[in-house]
């Protein structure tokens, strides 16, 4: 086949391509504010999370962050989005459950967090939530999931929330506008490699 008859065949491919996508875009005719879960056994959940506040501080939004289990101050991104101050964060937990032992203030310091995060999925003036490692809480039990799919049904109705964790609920899933499974194909942490500044940190 001659490179012109190549180019065509490409040319076509392409233009029918292009109708198709077209098509579906000029379906999607409703704006809403939107339920993301992202959840799986791989690494980039909250990084994921993480890069849709960079863009929604692009477009001039407002961000609250609410991270559950996580206990630790010394992020990048907490150290880099602090200084913005369209962003409002929260580290809610005191590390993860394996360091903390203590079902009890474990489930304790959810339930305080929880009562936090209400109060941002309150606020009209939340362009975007994202609730890091929510999901383990809900897997735990330290947490209403009826209450908390309530709280995120009856939030202002352009607010975006982004759920975070392994094991997201069934339930959860079901509720969200757009769900995300990251899948651990290798890591390097099982090779015996220490976490990372700007890459785990």
């Amino acid at each position: 086949m001659s490179e012109a008859d190549l180019a065509q065949r490409y040319r076509q491919r392409m233009q029918r391509q292009k109708t198709v996508v077209d098509t579906a875009i000029a379906r999607a005719d409703r704006v809403k504010g939107l339920l993301l879960v992202l959840t799986g056994n791989g690494k980039g959940k909250s990084s994921s999370a993480f890069g849709m506040i960079a863009r929604a501080l692009g477009h001039g939004m407002r961000i609250g962050v609410a991270q559950f289990i996580k206990g630790r101050s010394d992020t990048g991104e907490e150290a880099f989005f602090r200084k913005h101050d369209n962003v409002v964060w929260h580290v809610l937990g005191e590390g993860f459950t394996w360091d903390t032992q203590n079902l009890e203030r474990d489930m304790e310091i959810a339930r305080r967090g929880w009562l936090l995060a209400q109060t941002m999925l309150q606020d009209p003036s939340f362009d975007l939530i994202v609730l890091d490692e929510l999901t383990y809480p809900l897997k735990f039990g330290w947490l209403d999931l009826d209450q908390v799919l309530g709280d995120l049904k009856n939030r202002p109705s352009m607010q975006h929330v982004v759920i975070t964790g392994r094991g997201a609920p069934g339930t959860l899933c079901d509720a969200a506008d757009t769900v995300t499974e990251m899948v651990d194909a290798k890591h390097a942490f099982r090779a015996g490699i220490k976490a990372q500044q700007g890459i785990d940190l």
